[in-house]
């Protein structure tokens, strides 16, 4: 059938990976740092993915495609539901006790929750309250040598990567916002584009919360400066 679909120009692409988490139909994939319309048949022809796109990258385009799918979109949704959390051991939400790394390793580690990642973390837990939330790129951690002492000591901590999980950050965070007493967030990301994708997603959560959370966001080069 000849129908509206949306088309991306991967000339322009950066890959930030936005076009997809606006998606909510889960239509578009960012495959080799690109990103493509991989299944038509979720595109409901709205266009969601449009004004998420930095680069200008999407437009519209009347042409041959499949049917919009509903059908299948709310499967995949369910399907995906269901998977998380993944429901295995390392999931369990856990407090961590001060001092408990001294014993195992020369340099202390700082962290005070468990589990870490955004899309495992509970939306209500004990250590959410009166928090200073730390929500760092999975790479900061690595670039920053002194991670620990600098950004996770005194701050509960979350963890993400926009570019691999395949999840709203977004709509998972202003629920954590929404239901607790977080009392400010700081956010490390790294200086590559995609990482957009993680302070596009914090800011809107916030906005979204309905609450006037301090906000500070630290930009790391994978040397390690603070590009601030």
């Amino acid at each position: 059938m000849i129908r509206k679909i949306i088309k991306i120009d991967e000339s322009k692409c950066n890959g930030c990976g936005l076009c997809a988490k606006a998606c909510h139909e889960g239509a578009i994939d960012i495959i080799d740092g690109v990103a493509k319309l991989t299944r038509e048949h979720y595109c409901d022809g709205l266009g969601d993915c449009l004004p998420a796109c930095p680069m200008n990258a999407i437009s519209f385009e009347e042409r041959e495609a499949p049917a919009y799918d509903e059908a299948a979109v709310l499967a995949a949704k369910k399907a995906k539901e269901e998977k998380l959390p993944c429901g295995c051991p390392g999931s369990a939400c856990q407090t961590i006790k001060s001092g408990i790394h001294e014993a195992v390793a020369r340099v202390p580690g700082r962290l005070q929750n468990f589990p870490v990642q955004i899309k495992l973390a509970p939306i209500n837990a004990p250590w959410f309250d009166g928090a200073d939330l730390l929500i760092a790129a999975d790479c900061t951690a690595y670039s920053y040598g002194n991670f620990h002492e600098d950004f996770i000591k005194g701050r509960i901590t979350l963890i993400g990567c926009p570019k691999l999980d395949a999840v709203q950050y977004a709509d998972k965070l202003s629920q954590i916002f929404a239901n607790n007493d977080i009392k400010s967030v700081t956010l490390t990301r790294m200086t590559v584009p995609c990482c957009g994708g993680l302070a596009f997603a914090v800011k809107t959560a916030i906005e979204g919360s309905g609450k006037n959370i301090p906000l500070n966001i630290v930009t790391i080069s994978p040397d390690g400066t603070i590009m601030r």
